[in-house]
This record gives C-alpha cells, sequence and structure tokens, in this order.
C-alpha cells in the first residue's frame, strides 16, 4: 500500500511535468511479445528505451526516453498530455523490442492483461495523476480512531481503489495530504476494512449503497488581468462562474492595469470584463466561444 511517504516506480510528477524514469538496475527480467520471461536483464545491451502505455496506444518507437547517466533514461512529459483518467498502465520497452517485467512488491503495479486474459507473472507499473504530497492541495483528516491498525482513502480521484492511499497516523487521528486536478470529487475512509463516510465533513451525497459519500471541491486560484485601461475608473470581472453577476467581482488596480483572483474548480469558464459599464472580451486571450445566445465570451481552463 502506497502512504504518503512511499514511492512510485517509473514515474514522478513535478508541478504540471510528469517524469517518466528508467533505471536498469531496478529491473532483472525482461521478456519479447510471448511473454516467457527471461533473466539476466543487467547483460541486455541497451541501445533505447521507450514509455509504452495505455495513453499511446502501447506503440513501442513514439516515446523515446533521453539517457541521463550510465543506468537511467528520463522523458518528460506535460499532464496535459493526458486524458482525465485517474490512472494508466504503461511499461519501458528496450531496444524496441523488449519489455522490461517490474516485481510484484513494486508499490503500483498491476496484473498484465492480454486477450482479456490475466497473465500469470507479468505486470505493468501504473502512472496516478492523484498522488500524496505533503505539499498538495487537499488535506484528508479522519480524526479519533486511535486503536485502528489501517486507515484507507478511497474515492472517485483513485477508483474507489481499497489499498493503495494508506494514510498515515498521527497525534489525534489519521492524515494523508494529495495532489489533485481541480474538480468535485466522491470520498471514504476504510477503518479496518468497515467504509464510512468523513464526520467532519458535512458536504455529502447518497450513494446506491443507501449510505452517503462525503464530496470534497478542488479549486485553483486563477489570476484574471486586463492590461491597459488604466484610465478606467471601475472594472469588474463577471462570467459563468458567478452567473454573470455585474457588480461582485471588483477587480484591482495595479500598474499594468487591473487583476482579480479567485478560485475556480475545474473545467471551462466563460468571462468578459466590465469597464466602467462597457462588456468587453479579454484582449490578451486569443481563445473565445460564442455561448448559445449570440454573445461572443473569453474562455478559461482550469485543469
Amino acid at each position: 500500500m502506497y502512504g504518503q511517504n512511499g514511492q512510485l516506480k517509473g514515474y514522478r510528477i513535478d508541478g504540471d511535468t510528469i517524469i517518466f524514469s528508467f533505471d536498469k538496475r531496478d529491473y532483472n527480467r525482461f521478456s519479447p511479445d510471448s511473454y516467457k520471461l527471461k533473466q539476466d536483464f543487467k547483460d541486455l545491451d541497451i541501445e533505447s528505451v521507450v514509455v509504452s502505455g495505455e495513453f499511446n496506444s502501447w506503440s513501442k518507437d513514439k516515446w523515446y526516453m533521453s539517457q541521463v547517466d550510465e543506468n537511467r533514461f528520463e522523458l518528460k512529459k506535460s499532464i496535459d498530455d493526458f486524458t482525465d483518467e485517474f490512472s494508466w498502465e504503461f511499461k519501458f520497452v528496450v531496444n524496441n523490442a523488449y519489455w522490461a517485467e517490474p516485481t510484484s512488491k513494486d508499490p503500483n503495479i498491476a496484473k498484465a492483461i492480454k486477450n482479456g486474459m490475466r497473465i500469470s507473472g507479468v505486470y505493468n507499473l501504473k502512472m496516478y495523476t492523484a498522488y500524496p504530497n505533503p505539499n498538495g492541495n487537499a488535506c484528508f483528516k479522519l480524526k479519533g480512531f486511535e486503536n485502528a491498525k489501517s486507515v484507507i482513502l478511497a474515492g472517485s480521484f483513485n477508483k474507489w481503489d481499497e489499498n493503495l492511499f494508506k494514510m498515515n497516523k498521527v497525534e489525534d487521528g489519521w492524515e494523508l495530504t494529495l495532489q489533485m486536478k481541480p474538480d468535485v470529487y466522491e470520498y471514504r475512509f476504510i477503518v479496518d476494512g468497515q467504509w464510512m463516510e468523513d464526520p467532519d465533513n458535512i458536504s455529502k451525497i447518497r450513494n446506491e449503497f443507501h449510505e452517503f459519500n462525503s464530496v470534497i471541491n478542488i479549486k485553483e486560484y486563477t489570476a484574471f488581468k486586463l492590461r491597459g485601461y488604466t484610465d478606467a475608473k471601475k472594472v469588474i470581472l463577471s462570467g459563468s462562474f458567478n452567473n454573470w453577476n455585474e457588480h461582485e467581482l471588483v477587480m484591482e488596480k495595479k500598474d499594468y492595469g487591473w487583476k482579480y483572483v479567485l478560485p475556480l474548480k475545474g473545467g471551462k469558464h466563460h468571462y468578459k470584463f466590465i469597464v466602467d459599464g462597457q462588456w468587453i472580451t479579454d484582449p490578451n486571450n486569443s481563445v473565445k466561444e460564442y455561448d448559445g445566445e449570440g454573445n461572443i465570451n473569453s474562455v478559461c481552463m482550469v485543469k
């Protein structure tokens, strides 16, 4: 199980960048497509390493890694290159022919499946976009239950996995901090095998078992800037995020123009500025859309 201090193999996430990392010293087995396992991986003459997974249709010749030293290869990808799925299975392919086989002891593995059947002794690594990070944007806490042996955090952000996110025991209960994409998520705690809602979170929704899932809304602070218009007396930010209120979000005057920062949930947001009573789109944002009523609005995407 993966706690806050755990280490997932094969990748790390740095801000908006996913860094795939292959170290040949971590592997002792490889296999051709026949899945007949070979030994002595250390004796394989490595000429190239490719990241292959669900995100690139298991290609053996697209996502080439760069060699950083005698043993390690890396590849950096923007998190925007991936869909909104929570997890993806992947492997490293050596010399465009051999699959590096992780061990069943690795913290982020999944049994490989071919033609709908699990393959004995063969595993894929898994990559997650919600992951434990002590500096993350979502801290989950469960007070009490000091005598519990194990508390797991499960939710829509990890496909309700019953083992992945093991919470850490702290002085007054249990705690785990995650880094998550902005969105609305449902979750529950599993205390020694027993599922329960978060007793300290009043936001909840009934589930299919006639119980309740707790709800958390992860937002991202987003800065809206209007450059110029320094002679204006008042500028208002208005958009789909506040039902196009014409008075609520009064922007702050800066040397370059005007600014307003507010937390937004993930997804697409339409907006405009109201400059001394005149509605305008954002002149520094080329992304615009019709709203279905004949109006053109600027677009802000929060991911």
